[in-house]
Order: structure tokens, then C-alpha cells, then sequence
């Protein structure tokens, strides 16, 4: 059987005598030809050529024409932030800008970077006869949300109704793009709507079901067939994603792979996925990633599996990693030779973070897979940076983009599984779910409360008054009352008459006045002797 072949029985759940395997190579195809990915995703030439150069290394049996989300939303008017390395991200939203839904249109062909990618994949077609190709579009919730902005999640409880309206827009805008991509030639439909990561199942069924099973309706209409790809943590879907038909569920590695499979099998569908993209792929070794290809093609199966990375491939994903995948793949003895040990991918040096978030501010950290490349992760940041105003010099926000080493080794340190995940003062606190904007104010209100509390209470202080008479101590106390009045600040004041007491102070003058502060530093067990001698420099 050609690829193209396996990939299209695998989708129809037939036993096959070998695992089909697609590397979801986007911008990584810019890599490929040495183009950084604007010039790579606005030139037919360039796409065809990636292609072209990761048939020659890969071996892959199915590949994507071009993975970029924004597509559809920059026809509609969304503007773009273009990125050497990741496709563009949505940064105005049309809906929310004041224009109407009527006055948004269907995709022409002729519109936006349609023709160049149209073009793209024509030619493709003529190239690779017996690699299956993937026609990529942008889910009907991803596509709102590019068109309307975060507050759609509030939408979706306040005005459900005009919600659906849009919904039944982006839902006649993926089924224009699948015709488009199934005249060029194309086998495969990928709705990938990663947003549908960030509600739960009631949410799914009651916004998404309705549109997403008759864009999956006709495309089977039309002859192809179909995947719904989404990232993140979607795992409490994954039964509502196959009661829209699709013929195949992708997933990233947010999903265990046994989940999905025994799921997607009872329900009559295939599966795919679930490659770790940033641990093995971008910074393991040939050695990693042979070792976990195998892992995923045993827990896969050969009946109804395609094996394929989590998400678009990094840009800078090293070439011998995805090579040594091919060579597993198509070599049985390399799949059969006794596993080896571990190499360096799982190492990870785990930082201290037990003092983390000690400092006056609340730090409040995004992590992500990189927010100009994932949708997720670009609306979790931008519902942080809205608020980040209210709370200026109180609150300070920093992304954590894990497509870097020391990012994955801060997202290990906290323990964070999932992402995008927000953590406040190294807390986790909202996991894969992008938080109304009065939940997440709520949340660092909460925090910068605790602190307050604490350093209240543990910084308590006295006021030392030391005299020799009543007379000379009464000299003083009003100055001090006053001063506590006008500062809104009240502390214990302690009044020392005895001489002896004076000197071991080291008084000899009297009225004096010294401040005392207490500061607890250990609470619950005995410290530890080097956290005492810190101590005790403070005061000796």
C-alpha cells in the first residue's frame, strides 16, 4: 500500500500492515529550505518546496499543505502579527471593534493568501501522488473567538443565542475552506479548533456539537474524509469529539494516547497523534525520539492509528530527531531491537521553588507552548495583560514559553502537567482554561490579600519607651500617639523604667525611644541550622 493509501485505511479503522505516519510539518518546512516562516507561509513556491524536502527526509504518508489558523481570520478582517519562526497571531477581533457579522463574508478563493496556498497544494498533488494530503481549517469555535475576542466565554453564558449565530457563520466559513482544499486535491479535512480545550462537555455539546458534526457531514458528502484535531487539555471532550463523526480525533499530549484510543475505537473512529513535541522532539534526542515513536505505535495499535506529532512541528524542531521517527517507521527491525536506555529528553534539573513567590509582588506566570503559535495560549496571556493595568506595580505577569529548555525546566519545577496553565506566586491555578476576567481578578485579589496578611503578621513590631520617671515618659507618649493617629498605624507601646534593663539595651540617655521588630521565620518544625545562622546575621 502507498502512504496515502495506509492513511486513508487507518481512518476507515482496517488492520494495516503498517502504522501510517504524519509529520505535521508547517512552518518546520521553512527550516527546511532555510526561509524564515513569513516569507515561507506568503510564497507557494517555498510551501511546495518544504513539502517537497520533508518527503525526501521524512517518509511521511501524509503531510498538511500549511498549518496556520489565521488564514480564514485575516480574510475577515482580523489584523496579524507576523513571526519569523511560528505562524502570525490574531490581534484585533472585528466583532469586538464594532462591525457586524452580516458585514463579514464568505472566504473567496481569490481572498487573502487563498490563491498562494490553494496554488500550493494543486502542485503538491501533481508531486505526491502516494502521500495523502492534509487540508487544514480553522475550527468554528477558534474562529469566533479570533473574531470576537475572550469575551465570548462571557457571551456564552449571558447571550447564548448570539453566540450560536456566529457559531453558524464560522461553521459555513470551514465548510467554503473544505471545498476549496477537497477541489485542490486534498484527502484529508482537519477541522482543528484547539479553543474547544477551554470549556467542558455541557458547553461542547450545547455550542459545538451542532455546527462541527455538519462541517464533518459534508466533507463525507464530498467525498474526503475527516479529522478533528484539537490541542490542550481536552480530555473531558474527547466523547463529545466522536459524537461528531469525524473519521479521526487528534490529539497532543496533554491526552494519554491508551485514552483516546479505547474512547475513539468504541465510538467508531480513528485516532492520532500524540508525539511529545517539546521534550522529545525539539529537545531530545535521535535516540528519544526512536524510543518514543515505538512507545506510541505499541500503545496505538495497527488497527485505526496514525502516528503524528501533538501539534504543528516547532520551526526549529532538529531534523535528525524527526528522521530517526521516519526510519522506526518504516524499518521493522529498528522497531523490533531491544529498547534502550533513557536518554536526555526526561532529564530535568528541578529548580527550589519552595521560597518562590516570597517577593512583595504577586507574580503571576503564564505558561505555554508559545503564544504567537498556539491559540490557546495567545488568549490565556491576553487575559492576563488586560487586567495587568489594574494592578500596576502590585502584580507582575511573565510567559513561559516551553518551545525554550528553561521554560520546560520552570513548567517542571512547579509540577504544571498541562498547558496553558496560569500559576499566581507559583500556585497553579487555572489549567488549561482561560479565565473570565473577573475570575482571574478575583484570584489575584486573593493573593495579594494572603501576602498582606502574612507580612502583617509576621512583622510585628514594639515601641520601646525608656525613662526614668513617669513625668519623662508622659513627654513623650503623645508624640507618639499622634503620629500613630495620623499614619492609621497602632503598635504596643512598652514602657522601661529599671536602669539594668536600659544598659542591656545600651540607653544611658533618657527619654529614649527604640523600635523593636519581630519577624517569625520558622512556624511548624525546627529550622534548619543554616537558616538560623542567616538569621542570626541580621542581628548580630
Amino acid at each position: 500500500m502507498t502512504g496515502r493509501e495506509l492513511v486513508k485505511a487507518a481512518m476507515r479503522r482496517e488492520k494495516v500492515e503498517r502504522i501510517p505516519w504524519v509529520p505535521f510539518v508547517g512552518v518546520h518546512g521553512g527550516q527546511l529550505i532555510h526561509v524564515n516562516a513569513i516569507d515561507y507561509l506568503r510564497s507557494a513556491d517555498y510551501m511546495l518546496a518544504g513539502m517537497d524536502k520533508a518527503v525526501e527526509l521524512y517518509q511521511p504518508d501524509g503531510l498538511p499543505i500549511v498549518f496556520d489558523l489565521q488564514i480564514e481570520a485575516e480574510i475577515l478582517g482580523c489584523h496579524l502579527e507576523w513571526a519569523n519562526e511560528n505562524p502570525p497571531a490574531v490581534v484585533s477581533h472585528p466583532l469586538a471593534s464594532g462591525a457586524r457579522l452580516d458585514d463579514l463574508p464568505l472566504p473567496h478563493p481569490d481572498a487573502g493568501r487563498l490563491p498562494t496556498i490553494l496554488d500550493a497544494a494543486r502542485r503538491a498533488r501533481k508531486n505526491h501522488a502516494d502521500v495523502a494530503l492534509y487540508g487544514l481549517i480553522t475550527g468554528p469555535f477558534t474562529l469566533a473567538l479570533h473574531l470576537l475576542g475572550t469575551d465570548i466565554f462571557m457571551k456564552m453564558i449571558l447571550e447564548s443565542d448570539a453566540v450560536v449565530e456566529i457559531f453558524s457563520f464560522t461553521k459555513m466559513v470551514a465548510k467554503t475552506m473544505a471545498d476549496y482544499y477537497i477541489d485542490a486535491g486534498c484527502d484529508v479535512i482537519a477541522l482543528v479548533d484547539p479553543m474547544t480545550s477551554q470549556i467542558g462537555p455541557e458547553q461542547f455539546r450545547q455550542f459545538v456539537t451542532a455546527p462541527v458534526t455538519d462541517i464533518f457531514a459534508h466533507i463525507r458528502q464530498r467525498g474526503a474524509l475527516s479529522s478533528f484535531f484539537v490541542c490542550g487539555h481536552a480530555q473531558q471532550n474527547v466523547e463529545a469529539m466522536c459524537e461528531c463523526k469525524p473519521d479521526n480525533v487528534s490529539v497532543d499530549e496533554n491526552i494519554p494516547l491508551e485514552f483516546i484510543r479505547d474512547v475513539a475505537l468504541e465510538r467508531g473512529v480513528s485516532f492520532g497523534g500524540n508525539m511529545q513535541l517539546t521534550v522529545v522532539l525539539l529537545f531530545g534526542s535521535p535516540e528519544d525520539a526512536r524510543r518514543h515513536a515505538i512507545d506510541c505505535m505499541d500503545i496505538g495499535g495497527h488497527t485505526g492509528y496514525i502516528l503524528a506529532p501533538g501539534c504543528d512541528l516547532p520551526y526549529a524542531t532538529p531534523v535528525d530527531n524527526l528522521v530517526a521517527v521516519a526510519t522506526v517507521v518504516h524499518d521493522r527491525e529498528q522497531r523490533e531491537m531491544p529498547r534502550m536506555p533513557e536518554g536526555t529528553a526526561q532529564k530535568q534539573n528541578i529548580l527550589d521553588m519552595s521560597e518562590y513567590g516570597k517577593t512583595d509582588k504577586v507574580v503571576v506566570d503564564i505558561i505555554t507552548l508559545d503564544s504567537e503559535a498556539c491559540a490557546p495560549c495567545q488568549y490565556m496571556v491576553e487575559s492576563v495583560k488586560a487586567i495587568a493595568p489594574q494592578f500596576e506595580n502590585i502584580v507582575e505577569w511573565r510567559e513561559h514559553k516551553i518551545k525554550h529548555s528553561d521554560s520546560l525546566q520552570f513548567m517542571t519545577s512547579l509540577m504544571v502537567k498541562n498547558i496553558p496553565t496560569i500559576c499566581i506566586d507559583g500556585q497553579i491555578t487555572f489549567v488549561s482554561r482561560i479565565p473570565p476576567k473577573e475570575e482571574l481578578i478575583a484570584a489575584i485579589q486573593k493573593r495579594i490579600y494572603e501576602k498582606l496578611r502574612y507580612k502583617i503578621r509576621t512583622q510585628k513590631g514594639r515601641l520601646l519607651i525608656f525613662a526614668k520617671s513617669r513625668q519623662e515618659c508622659d513627654q513623650v507618649k503623645p508624640v507618639i500617639k499622634q503620629a500613630m493617629r495620623e499614619l492609621g498605624a497602632m503598635v504596643e507601646i512598652v514602657e522601661i523604667y529599671d536602669e539594668k534593663e536600659m544598659l542591656t539595651y545600651g540607653v544611658i540617655t533618657t527619654p529614649a525611644v527604640i523600635v523593636a521588630n519581630y519577624k517569625i521565620k520558622s512556624e511548624g518544625s525546627a529550622p534548619a541550622v543554616a537558616a538560623v545562622k542567616e538569621w542570626l546575621k541580621e542581628i548580630v
